[in-house]
């Protein structure tokens, strides 16, 4: 059974004739699993890069060397980046980027995929961004008024709205500085991927 099916049992007892039916009506909530996003976002990053026209310069998994620094110390290097283990990974990931969103208390997957997924790729963008679309003060800021804003809009809607405005968002990008263009093909495709 899934969440809010009806699960029916009959029977009868010795003192009964007639059947009877018991309802129980399973009433809870089923919400988002970062672990879900985790391949999707792994695939897109790769590995180690330090292209020159990359804003985010060195990355490993898609973790800058800024960001890395934050979480493991001012003192790592590139090459302690080049050495990003598994675990590091999926605790900058979970606390940095799926925390941030308070996703594992967003009721659709796909939603929550689509705003981490933003948030990880764009920093703080992919909060204020989806906020301008909820209608919410757009401070980057998760908070309960953002998340019931969230869970409140049908997940269909909110889901292509999100991704026409990351289409926007990567579009404006290459629109401010023309030496992005030629990542806008692989943040579309990327885009396009979240189902």
């Amino acid at each position: 059974m899934t969440c809010g099916q009806f699960a029916t049992f009959s029977g009868t007892t010795a003192g009964q004739v007639d059947a009877y039916s018991i309802v129980i009506i399973l009433n809870y909530d089923i919400m988002a699993d970062y672990k879900l996003l985790k391949p999707h976002i792994l695939k897109w990053e790769g590995g180690f890069s330090s292209d020159p026209l990359d804003k985010g310069g060195a990355t490993n998994k898609g973790v800058t060397i800024a960001t890395f620094r934050q979480f493991y110390g001012q003192d790592k290097t590139v090459r302690d980046l080049k050495a990003l283990t598994d675990a590091q990974w999926d605790h900058i990931f979970k606390t940095g980027y799926w925390d941030k969103w308070r996703a594992n208390e967003i009721k659709d997957q796909s939603v929550a995929n689509a705003l981490v997924d933003w948030v990880y790729h764009s920093g703080i963008h992919g909060i204020r961004e989806p906020q301008k679309i909820l209608g919410v003060t757009a401070d980057g800021i998760v908070g309960p008024i953002t998340l019931a804003a969230v869970n409140k809009m049908h997940p269909k809607e909110l889901f292509w709205k999100v991704q026409a405005a990351r289409h926007a968002f990567v579009e404006g990008i290459v629109q401010r500085d023309a030496t992005q263009q030629r990542f806008i093909t692989g943040w579309k495709n990327r885009i396009n991927s979240l189902t």
